[in-house]
């Protein structure tokens, strides 16, 4: 064999080999490796002590993710003051008794939530390439294996938590009233944003409101728009999985909804700031979960580890 020849097979070698170390660090490890990102966002009005908010979201549970269930439950020991849940609960037709008891330690809690596409309908094994498509080349309509979404809410509404599919509601956190709007799925078409003005409106009533907050799943730009002209002073979202793949020095591969790569994940204002930097005039604080769970059929993650968020808030400067 030939000098260059021993050297590309050995280069095809060596790559071949770092391929299914990859793999396996994304397949085996990494997928399992939860972290808590802590994170502050200066929302509240000039002299209020901070709020602290546990953001939940894609947990995508299966009965026997033992593990992921124990870690989410452990997450009350934190103390928040409130929890906020963007969908993509559930991953299996069995597994609402699983989430129920994962979630049970904060259900005493103040919260609130909206649904995911993988709340209403169960996954089914794809192409995992696919995944890699731009999101208007592989949407389509929603498998009819049904998930017990409705029984899901009603334990979350039955324990306080507000309902924010397509509607507004208020929420008292440590003496101080949250204003919330949320909508349902914009990956299945089903987010409507409710009429600003109303009487469900908490900004129109006698008491005043400490902070309004905007949830909702898949951060598509329409959503985003409606809700920075609602004039929220944060949205949190999630559905990304923080692009779920990710490249050193390049980021996420897809955000999986039109949003921009850059801010698939983590802080970041909307519109008019990079999302390298802070929100700006004009601009609105946009929180996007990177999320706990995958897809049963593609449990891989790389460069971009499953997530929970403890976001303080804090005051804005006077």
């Amino acid at each position: 064999m030939s000098h260059p020849l021993r050297a590309a097979t050995g280069a095809a070698a060596a790559l071949a080999t770092v391929g299914v170390a990859a793999l396996a660090w994304a397949a085996l490890v990494e997928v399992r490796w939860y972290a808590l990102r802590e994170v502050t966002i200066p929302v509240l009005p000039p002299g209020q002590p901070p709020l602290r908010v546990l953001h939940l979201s894609d947990l995508h549970l299966v009965p026997s993710q033992q593990r992921k269930i124990d870690w989410v439950r452990d997450l009350a020991s934190l103390r928040p003051d409130l929890v906020l849940d963007t969908g993509d609960n559930i991953a299996h037709v069995d597994a609402l008794p699983s989430l129920v008891h994962a979630l049970e330690p904060l259900l005493g809690t103040p919260g609130a939530f909206v649904m995911g596409s993988n709340d209403y309908f169960a996954p089914q094994p794809k192409n995992p390439a696919r995944y890699l498509l731009s999101d208007a080349r592989r949407r389509e309509a929603p498998e009819l294996r049904e998930l017990p979404a409705d029984k899901f809410a009603r334990e979350l509404t039955d324990a306080g938590w507000k309902d924010l599919g397509n509607r507004r509601d208020v929420v008292v956190v440590d003496g101080r009233r949250v204003s919330l709007v949320g909508t349902d799925d914009a990956h299945l078409d089903r987010d409507r944003i409710p009429t600003a003005g109303g009487t469900d409106d908490a900004r129109t009533g006698a008491d005043p409101v400490d902070l309004h907050l905007g949830v909702t799943h898949a951060p598509y730009l329409r959503v985003l728009r409606q809700m920075h002209d609602d004039g929220v002073d944060a949205i949190i979202a999630g559905h990304t999985h923080g692009g779920q793949l990710a490249l050193p020095l390049y980021g996420a591969l897809v955000t999986n909804c039109d949003l921009d790569r850059g801010r698939a994940k983590g802080l970041h204002g909307w519109p008019g700031a990079r999302p390298d930097e802070p929100g700006g005039k004009g601009s609105t604080w946009l929180h996007v979960s990177a999320g706990l769970g995958t897809s049963p059929y593609a449990p891989v993650r790389f460069a971009c580890r499953p997530e929970a968020s403890l976001l303080t808030l804090v005051a804005r400067a006077a």
